[in-house]
């Protein structure tokens, strides 16, 4: 007679580990990372996501993520993008920094800091570097969410 484990009887694959047993794969890990914010790792977010998280904290917009997307041989539409990019910062994934009305960036950043803005690229301040101890009363019945500093630099004139 073959004795067969529980977890064989059960139709599991016993040479499939169980989800979360694979610390250190990057592909295991992503999917991790978006079942704990809440969000199934479809292909496309898989894919988005190792473009986004696979190479450090930086600052994306959408047509740069659009771009690497290409470059990689990654077929996903523009409206796509701006859709994942929305979910994984309201999963808490990705900060959304607006630097005017027509341009924001994506920041894999999510801890608190703040930024200076450079010919359209940002760079971070560390949070220690900004003293945001004499701000002004918000309005009655209402209070600071959050503040979020971005320096716009020039380059000075020569002396």
């Amino acid at each position: 007679m073959v004795k067969t484990s529980s977890r064989s009887r059960r139709g599991e694959n016993p040479a499939k580990p169980p989800l979360g047993e694979l610390a250190g794969c990057p592909f295991h890990d992503l999917r991790m990372k978006l079942t704990t914010a809440g969000l199934r790792p479809t292909r496309q977010r898989i894919s988005l996501g190792w473009l986004l998280f696979s190479k450090g904290f930086r600052h994306l917009t959408a047509e740069n993520l659009q771009d690497e997307a290409q470059a990689s041989k990654v077929s996903i539409s523009l409206a796509t993008i701006y859709n994942s990019l929305h979910q994984f910062t309201d999963a808490g994934l990705l900060r959304e920094i607006a630097v005017d009305g027509t341009r924001t960036f994506f920041d894999t950043n999510t801890a608190r800091h703040h930024h200076f803005l450079l010919d359209g690229v940002l760079i971070d301040i560390p949070e220690v570097a900004v003293d945001l101890s004499h701000l002004p009363l918000p309005p009655t019945g209402k209070r600071i969410a959050e503040i979020e500093v971005v320096v716009r630099l020039r380059d000075a004139p020569a002396p």
